[in-house]
């Protein structure tokens, strides 16, 4: 068959190599991601997405360029074109019908199958965490070591439905376009406001009506002594009815009875303080309205702020990036052995140094070291010289927990995503559960800390005390500090830890 004169131009010639480079290209880097050990978020990223899209820009200048040079060699004027005549009943135009429709279905054949693979690839948590590394890191990071690591990014953040991923693909633009211009935030303000409404996405797998008994929970804490003691508590969490045939009458997770819609207004952002809740009882219409006496809102601001249908989110905020607090995460290093809990003073040590504030990875992890080291050389010489290898353990063991829970180049940590559930360094539950949300007709939201969970032990490993199933000790803080946690919110001390 012979080449049409029209396509003998400079414009189809470019438009050809191009098409021939991304399809050679194309076939070349997807051999080597079947080849090669692990995966790679650019290469998937140039196989689905940018090559295809040049490929189909190549193939587009070929018909253009052939269109405008038969125009000037046919020598037609500007105001017109004259189609081209195509007649079956002419063996050679047949045979041009039967090469362009064979290359139009594999070209459509090819293009559908790559279309999948970028819808799939752009669905994955490769793409989600890794393409936009430096500012996607901690949201990554803490996914990976977060109970949802084996659920994928778009079903908690997209969910079912192509409304939705359109909507989601639509907000990314300007995410990269924010990446690409260093337009984006340190750190990335959070609740994310366009969020899918969680009765879509998470009551998926933790639907409602799947009622959970009460649940033991077992923790321990460590002291800032010479021998980091261990402080034990044990707590039976009231999070669903004390019998499974109660439904979701009582426990912490009425709060998502379906016969119960409770509403709030939140003053900041953040949802930190909610002086207006609203409870309705579905079944018999009843309706309860309390306000903070120390932040009552007049009607009108009531009317001119959002009011938020309470869901899974407002407690559970960091289900799957939680940034631990650097109590939170030694103690867990401590007791999973990550930190060697018989290195004295360790816990004093650590907790000095990690409560500063760096500009960046590499000055935190040099700053620990030489905090740990000069700790131990200057202030406890004896344990320096006779525990070196302890001492290394725990250099490196706190490192590795400081980079999975702070980021400084993004100023992600938990002080920056506080975590609602419970109240030790968020207000959490405090935020409607402060004692001093009343209605109209003197009824108050408890403060009553038996009302979620029971203390049946607490104490060293030396002072133990233990009560009944059934019964509850009064809380009796690790350090004695008198009645100063009854009086105000354990924020006031641990939201700085």
């Amino acid at each position: 068959m012979r080449i049409p004169k029209s396509a003998y131009n400079w414009l189809s010639a470019i438009g050809l190599m191009l098409s021939l480079i991304c399809v050679l290209l194309m076939a070349v880097l997807f051999i080597i991601s079947l080849t090669v050990s692990g995966s790679n978020t650019y290469l998937g990223i140039f196989i689905y997405i940018v090559l295809p899209a040049v490929l189909v820009i190549g193939l587009i200048l070929i018909p253009i360029g052939m269109l405008t040079h038969a125009k000037k060699i046919r020598n037609l004027p500007d105001t017109g074109l004259k189609w081209p005549v195509f007649d079956m009943n002419i063996k050679k135009h047949r045979r041009s019908l039967l090469i362009v429709s064979a290359f139009t279905l594999v070209f459509v054949l090819f293009s559908a199958m790559g279309s999948y693979q970028a819808y799939i690839y752009t669905e994955s948590v490769e793409f989600c965490g890794k393409l936009c590394h430096s500012v996607m890191e901690p949201e990554y990071v803490t996914y990976l070591n977060s109970p949802h690591a084996r659920v994928r990014c778009v079903e908690c953040h997209v969910g079912e439905g192509a409304s939705w991923y359109v909507k989601s693909k639509l907000s990314g633009l300007y995410q990269v376009y924010s990446v690409l211009f260093h337009k984006y935030p340190t750190p990335i303000p959070t609740p994310i406001e366009n969020l899918r409404p969680a009765t879509e996405t998470c009551e998926k797998c933790h639907w409602p009506q799947k009622f959970y008994e009460r649940k033991l929970r077992n923790q321990r804490g460590f002291l800032s002594d010479s021998a980091n003691s261990h402080w034990n508590i044990a707590m039976m969490m009231k999070i669903g009815p004390s019998y499974s045939a109660y439904g979701l009458r009582e426990g912490i997770h009425w709060h998502i009875n379906p016969d119960v819609s409770i509403e709030y207004v939140a003053t900041t952002t953040d949802r930190e303080s909610i002086p207006w809740v609203k409870m309705t009882n579905r079944k018999t219409g009843a309706v309860k309205i309390f306000q903070d006496k120390d932040n009552t809102l007049s009607g009108s601001a009531v009317d001119s702020l959002t009011k938020r249908k309470m869901d899974c989110m407002d407690c559970h905020n960091r289900p799957s990036h939680s940034y631990k607090s650097a109590n939170v995460y030694m103690d867990n290093a401590l007791i999973s052995g990550i930190v060697p809990d018989n290195l004295p003073y360790i816990k004093k040590a650590s907790m000095k140094v990690l409560g500063n504030q760096f500009s960046t990875t590499d000055s935190a992890m040099l700053e620990i070291r030489n905090s740990i080291t000069d700790y131990y050389r200057n202030k406890r010489p004896g344990i320096y010289e006779t525990h070196q290898d302890l001492i290394e353990k725990a250099i490196v063991g706190i490192q590795g927990e400081f980079k999975k829970n702070t980021f400084p180049r993004m100023k992600a940590s938990s002080s920056a995503y506080l975590n609602h559930i419970g109240h030790l360094e968020s207000d959490g539950c405090f935020r409607c559960h402060s004692g001093r949300h009343e209605s109209e007709t003197g009824e108050v939201i408890t403060k009553d800390c038996n009302l979620c969970h029971t203390i049946i032990a607490q104490g060293t490993s030396t002072d133990f005390h233990t009560v009944p199933f059934m019964d509850t000790l009064q809380f009796q803080h690790p350090i004695d500090i008198g009645t100063a946690w009854q009086e105000v919110n354990c924020t006031e001390c641990h939201r700085t830890m």
